[in-house]
């Protein structure tokens, strides 16, 4: 029979199914039959020949016959994974029915009234073919039978993995399969690598995006605070039920980490081979980052007398949480590490010959899972922090911000970037690292500067503030309270990256700027924070910055001496209707870019794009954390009210301040991005209502934190222009000499404590990650379109 006959016969079989007015019967396995009988239908043809309209129609008009195709579709897989589908027309049946299951899901999600179906119990449905029907199978929902078929097929010997059969007759029984023997990756807690078998991988392809289909129930559920919901489907295949989680967890785990797209080094490789392991790794880290999921950080009581019950109602414990944060020996460790900061610096390699390394397209997948690997796992962060080995994590995530800062539709990828620099930030160890030199040449957009880490994480968020879109504005709290952390252990920092510091000061304390919104005051204290920082702890080697802010000097005079009288500050809010920008774009000193590198470009129009959630403020997002003499830290217990700060209680309170009214009330998290578009359209929201008045302004200027530097300066500018006049010096050289061999020892106020302001999660930075992640999914799964036109509602899908 032709390819065309078989899709033909396929084709009557749907219509036949949304014309005919009877019910047909679960018996009538001719007619069911149709569609998975045939051998070379693909998911392609699939998607093509059951069009969204008629599976809406089969739901609206014969939803007993859509409720049979279901149960059937899973009773197919059920015997499979019963049988072990021994011959080649079984295994068709059982891809046959996995794709017609993909298809119709999200159809199935998307009515609020079809969603319990997968999860009621159907006396004998699913289980008609089979003779055990004894109570504890028979009552399966079918959403159990079906994870379940799933898992034992995805260890199915000769279907999805490699046969250990010794003799020709020998059959391995399904029942009693160690599953354990048959991990698909050498890696983590496993040690053979299995031959590679490109039918095994799309098999398990197509087998894992059923899975991936049956988990999107989230996505067209709407975003809510309450973060306890659990995905069912998640729960489930996460549970003690499921024999085989520690096995998957582990084969998916493994092949994501072990996967090297550069192949055996001969470029164009790619072209010549299509890569069925790329394939299965996508699927296999969006499966990982969608099941890592555990009920949204809410706090585990402590286990007192009393709350012992607590405990154990805590609710089922997800399995592949557990086994992640489990993982402790070293030697996986370095493997997941080097796994995922080969594949983040993938898209970075540049060869001389065009399209000659295959690229990678799922970055952001793989920063979701190095952000929940270390978030579930504290070791793992430790082991990442302790070897310089975050740096191949760093540079790539520094690449991908500067490199979608001018692209709206990437916005989500830009907060995920800063919120995995925030945690690292976090940690001492991290800011230490940042000392290492920066030789490689990553092609960016960014100024030639010779220095270190440090130095080009300063470049990227100074470009990033300067020169991206409007809508990261939210962001620039977070990339400044990032600096701050790393502020104290700063050696040494190049003179482009001081300028840039500075630049930013200047920019964002002009009144204009300052008197816009309640809280751009926050950044001025934030840098000022780190100026500081660096000189009580990192004088001797910062020369570079301390000549940057004696030959700014002006703007620090002018912070000191802000007017705040009603004229003035009419004066700046005219100056702000008239420029529009968020800083004042004039760049200091703009050098060449390096060779290779391609400016940032907006999305291309109709590019789509999923909405995200708001972020929690800076003040919800961290918790402060002071570093006592013997480096160990100490959170600062947060305060009541802003009232009870004393204003000589330095900088950090200054900042704490105001902190917690940054005009966002608690709720305001769960509104989607359009959702805050219409209501800044549709009200003059609380704050374009606000507007700044001199007691405001005196509230904080009082305790701008200029001490150290006004001393600074009065101390060695006189020494500087006394040098420049005496020996008529007009060479910075000389100068930076000089400040390198002075002290100010005993001349400085006494350093104030470091104060560290680490991540902490909550429920809306949960959420965040919720809607974000499940938006990756559905815009990365285009062929074939899973979700493509149904109705989400976890998020918006828009055309730019």
């Amino acid at each position: 029979m032709g390819s065309s006959d078989s899709k033909l016969n396929f084709r009557k079989a749907v219509i036949q199914l949304t014309t005919k007015t009877q019910p047909v019967e679960a018996t009538e396995d001719a007619f069911w039959d149709q569609f998975w009988a045939d051998t070379t239908i693909t998911v392609q043809d699939v998607f093509a020949l059951v069009p969204a309209a008629e599976i809406r129609a089969v739901r609206e008009e014969s939803p007993s016959n859509l409720a049979t195709l279901c149960y059937k579709a899973v009773e197919k897989l059920v015997q499979g994974a019963e049988s072990g589908c021994p011959t080649d027309r079984e295994k068709q049946v059982i891809l046959n029915c996995t794709r017609i299951l993909t298809r119709i899901l999200p159809y199935i999600f998307e009515d609020q009234d079809w969603r319990g179906f997968f999860w009621s119990t159907v006396p004998g449905a699913g289980h008609a073919g089979t003779d055990e029907l004894d109570d504890d199978d028979g009552a399966r929902p079918l959403a159990e039978s079906l994870l379940l078929a799933i898992a034992d097929l995805l260890f199915c010997p000769d279907f999805t993995v490699h046969s250990h059969r010794r003799g020709p007759d020998s059959v391995e029984n399904m029942q009693s399969l160690d599953s354990c023997e048959y991990i698909w990756e050498a890696g983590v807690g496993f040690a053979q690598s299995p031959p590679l078998n490109y039918i095994h991988d799309l098999n398990r392809a197509e087998l894992l995006r059923l899975l991936l289909t049956c988990f999107s129930e989230a996505m067209y559920l709407p975003p809510s605070p309450d973060n306890s919901v659990l995905n069912p489907w998640v729960t489930f295949f996460c549970s003690t039920e499921n024999r085989h989680a520690l096995p998957l967890f582990t084969s998916l785990l493994n092949v994501v980490c072990a996967y090297d797209p550069v192949g055996y080094g001969i470029p164009y490789n790619h072209l010549l081979f299509a890569d069925y392991r790329e394939q299965l790794v996508e699927q296999a880290v969006q499966i990982l980052i969608v099941t890592l999921e555990h009920d949204g950080g809410a706090p585990r009581p402590a286990a007192s007398s009393s709350s012992i019950e607590e405990l154990e109602n805590a609710g089922p414990e997800n399995l592949f949480v557990n086994y992640l944060s489990r993982i402790h020996r070293e030697e996986d460790f370095d493997f997941v590490l080097k796994g995922l900061a080969r594949l983040l610096t993938n898209p970075l390699a540049q060869t001389y010959l065009p399209h000659s390394t295959k690229k990678i397209q799922f970055h952001q997948e793989l920063l979701v899972l190095f952000w929940k690997l270390c978030d579930f796992n504290k070791k793992f962060l430790f082991f990442v922090l302790k070897s310089s080995d975050v740096l191949d994590v760093l540079v790539p995530i520094l690449y991908y911000l500067n490199d979608a800062r001018a692209d709206q539709s990437r916005v989500g990828l830009m907060h995920i970037g800063v919120f995995i620099l925030l945690l690292l930030s976090g940690e001492r160890n991290f800011g230490v690292r940042l000392n290492k030199p920066y030789s490689l040449h990553v092609p960016m957009d960014i100024p030639v500067f010779t220095g270190t880490h440090a130095d080009l994480l300063i470049v990227v968020f100074h470009k990033i503030i300067t020169t991206g879109h409007q809508r990261l504005q939210p962001l620039f709290d977070c990339l400044l309270t990032i600096i701050v952390n790393v502020s104290p252990y700063l050696k040494s920092l190049s003179m482009v990256a001081a300028n840039k510091l500075l630049h930013l000061l200047e920019a964002f304390s002009t009144t204009w700027f300052l008197f816009s919104t309640v809280q751009n005051h926050h950044l001025v204290f934030f840098l000022l924070e780190a100026f500081n920082n660096i000189i009580q702890y990192q004088f001797d080697g910062n020369c570079n910055l301390v000549y940057a802010i004696i030959r700014k000097r002006n703007v620090f005079h002018q912070l000191a001496n802000l007017p705040s009288d009603p004229a003035t500050i009419q004066k700046a809010l005219q100056r702000k209707k008239k420029s529009p920008d968020v800083i004042s774009r004039t760049s200091s000193q703009e050098t060449v870019s390096m060779e290779g590198s391609h400016p940032a470009v907006p999305a291309e129009p109709g590019t789509l794009k999923a909405s995200l959630v708001a972020m929690p403020g800076i003040d919800k997002l961290t918790e402060k954390s002071q570093v006592s003499e013997d480096g160990t830290m100490v959170s600062i217990p947060k305060l009541d009210s802003p009232q009870t700060v004393h204003s000589d209680q330095s900088a950090a309170a200054g900042t704490s301040d105001t902190e917690s009214n940054s005009g966002r009330d608690n709720e305001d998290v769960f509104y989607t991005e359009a959702e805050m578009e219409r209501r800044r359209l549709s009200s003059a929201s609380s704050t374009s209502l606000w507007t700044p008045t001199p007691e405001w302004i005196l509230s904080w200027k009082c305790k701008l934190p200029l001490q150290t530097i006004m001393r600074l300066l009065q101390v060695l500018v006189p020494q500087v222009e006394k040098i420049c006049i005496d020996k008529g010096l007009t060479d910075e050289s000389e100068i930076l000499k000089f400040l390198q061999h002075g002290t100010l020892v005993g001349l400085l106020p006494v350093p104030h404590p470091i104060l560290i302001r680490k991540y902490q999660a909550n429920a809306g930075t949960a959420m965040w990650f919720r809607t974000y992640m499940w938006g990756v999914v559905y815009l990365r799964n285009v062929d074939p379109p899973i979700w493509y036109d149904t109705d989400v509602r976890l998020f918006e899908i828009q055309r730019m």
